[in-house]
């Protein structure tokens, strides 16, 4: 269905039984976006906030919560969009049946952005930042966020709209040095287009025009999250998404996407940033307060009637999984016509989406030696280590599987298979002193961290444990030895310090297991964290904890370990420190009493009575 509105994908979820009505006020402090989690959590339908304190505007939220969901928003152009994507992968395909890709070179012609529409709803009225629903998340976030937003800008050498940038990046709307309706924060992180951009303004010394658009039909704000490839105009996209063309017109300088329920429109000048943060992130951290460009507001436009939408991230899965989810429906298998030789990749929700990353590649190199090890993978994990968003993987374990039967989406599975392989003195591969994901708070600093490869094919060389041996029952310091999975046996031990401490420690470690390497060599990872029983008590516990919290150049060790040549390895277990450190940023948590207030809503008599 061709969406004119966010308002008519809203009236067709309700008519479909996917959508609530919460009548009773509720306060964009907190309470709404803890409406939303207890919602997400359930699997309950879209919430539509008719009663936003504070403001005259309604608000909504959950509208992609679920896969199925977003199936149905775009079920008319779902399997069309699939079909052009493997079209541009295959093109010989639509030569040899062109009736059977008829439709998609139809929908095609919904790609082509429509200027100067009659109608431009969107300017019905002029409005402040503050008359927008200033929703805050989590206890300790900075202020009021635009979690939605559909970030456009444009290339200064190579203007016009076919050139642009839609992303989605966080936006501060209030709250630490900003100026009330005068000043914004912009937050983009490392490998956005829109940093290409300001990068360009910068050079000529120019300002850079952005427009901020809110709302509108829901393909607008799937196409600011795809991952396109560079010279793709991700509003190209929106039209073959939505069946409907992206229409847009020209205001005192700035696009206007004038189908959006919101637009805010100003300029980012060169060298002015200010403190933006700290925001309850999708790692389920909060990511801290740091200088982020700042944008300096010029209008502020709202339709009649609008609506504005909103998620809420912190600890996976949340509704950004369902985005996930989708965009790797869409996309099929894009990324493995780009990188040669790559079967299947999973960037694996639970650990926060970039610190882990799972692949399995091709192993065509040496079909003519008679052992199989790493080799063709190896080029492969440097080549997905250099393409897009996959640039910022943390970890990143890669395997082979000539039977084609292993799978990246059945996680045990695929570290069962990695660990039974794993040679620990030849297939752990670090990247030092590179960049990292701007959320991630284990590394050395903002965007500076390191990386680590583990590569391994071949034969199984270990049955993996699922008894926890004699030795790790009597370690001085190194307490409460659990199973997290076959193969993998966490510990606990005193609270972080400092590295000089914790090298100490792991030196004990190293001295109490190196002469019982025997006993050692079904568990190939040994974990240390603060909480042994949470970390192993679930898998989705074990991701979310063992990934997040490491550095993989300063938190991990070995049993008997050595440099060879310059490589690292080791001959007993590989251990990871993944106990909470002093410079990490702290985890997201409920308000107990924010929850107490949201009660009523789902006792009998109240709109969510019956869900959660």
């Amino acid at each position: 269905m061709a969406y004119r509105s966010m308002e008519e994908c809203l009236l067709d979820l309700e008519k479909n039984g996917q959508l609530i009505r919460i009548k009773e006020e509720t306060d964009p402090h907190l309470q709404m976006a803890a409406i939303h989690l207890r919602v997400f959590e359930a699997g309950g339908p879209a919430l539509l906030f008719e009663n936003v304190k504070g403001s005259k505007f309604r608000a909504a939220s959950n509208i992609f919560g679920t896969l199925d969901r977003s199936r149905f928003i775009f079920r008319d152009t779902l399997q069309l969009v699939q079909q052009l994507i493997d079209l541009k992968s295959n093109p010989v395909e639509g030569i040899k049946h062109p009736i059977n890709n008829f439709k998609a070179g139809l929908a095609a012609f919904k790609a082509l952005p429509l200027k100067n529409p009659l109608s431009k709803p969107v300017l019905h009225s002029n409005i402040k930042i503050e008359d927008i629903p200033q929703i805050k998340h989590w206890p300790m976030d900075g202020g009021a966020f635009v979690t939605l937003p559909q970030v456009y800008s444009e290339d200064v050498d190579q203007p016009g709209i076919l050139n642009a940038n839609l992303g989605m990046y966080r936006i501060q709307l209030n709250g630490n040095e900003y100026t009330l309706n005068k000043e914004i924060g912009l937050h983009y992180q490392l490998h956005r287009g829109i940093g290409v951009h300001q990068t360009k303004a910068n050079k000529k010394g120019l300002p850079l025009k952005v427009s901020i658009f809110v709302g509108g039909p829901p393909s607008h704000s799937v196409s600011a999250v795809m991952p396109l490839p560079e010279g793709i105009s991700e509003m190209t996209f929106a039209g073959v998404l939505g069946g409907r063309r992206f229409r847009y017109i020209y205001e005192d300088g700035y696009c206007i996407s004038t189908d959006a329920d919101f637009v805010i429109t100003g300029e980012v000048y060169p060298g002015e940033n200010k403190p933006e943060g700290p925001f309850g992130d999708h790692l389920g951290y909060y990511s801290l307060k740091h200088d982020f460009p700042l944008m300096k507001v010029h209008k502020v436009y709202a339709k009649e009637n609008a609506i504005w939408p909103f998620t809420v991230v912190g600890r996976p899965p949340q509704e950004d999984t369902s985005f996930g989810q989708l965009i790797h429906e869409i996309t099929g298998n894009a990324l493995q016509q780009e990188i040669p030789g790559l079967k299947e990749v999973n960037a694996v929700d639970a650990a926060g989406v970039h610190p882990l990353l799972l692949a399995i590649g091709s192993e065509r190199y040496t079909p003519y030696a008679p052992t199989k090890q790493p080799a063709e993978i190896l080029t492969i994990a440097n080549h997905v280590l250099g393409t897009g968003q996959l640039s910022l993987a943390k970890f990143l374990f890669i395997t082979a599987d000539d039977s084609n039967k292993l799978t990246t989406h059945h996680i045990q599975e695929y570290f069962q298979y990695i660990l039974q392989r794993i040679n620990l003195k030849r297939d752990v591969h670090f990247y030092t002193n590179t960049t990292i994901d701007t959320l991630d708070y284990s590394g050395t600093g903002l965007n500076s961290g390191s990386k680590v490869v583990f590569a391994a094919y071949g034969a199984i060389i270990r049955e993996l444990g699922t008894e926890v041996p004699e030795i790790f029952k009597g370690l001085s310091q190194f307490v409460n030895p659990k199973i997290a999975m076959p193969g993998v046996l966490v510990m606990q031990t005193d609270q972080f310090k400092n590295y000089n401490s914790a090298h100490d420690e792991m030196s004990v470690l190293d001295e109490q297991l190196k002469e019982h390497l025997l006993s050692l060599q079904n568990f190939p990872f040994l974990i240390v964290a603060d909480d042994a029983d949470f970390v192993s008590a679930n898998l989705q516990n074990f991701l979310w904890v063992t990934f997040t919290r490491c550095n993989p150049s300063h938190d991990i060790y070995g049993i008997d370990a050595a440099t060879f040549n310059k490589h690292w390895g080791c001959n007993g277990s590989l251990v990871i420190d993944a106990r909470i450190k002093p410079h990490h940023a702290p985890p997201v948590e409920k308000d107990s009493a924010i929850e107490k207030s949201i009660d009523r809503l789902f006792e009998k008599g109240g709109s969510l009575y019956g869900v959660g």
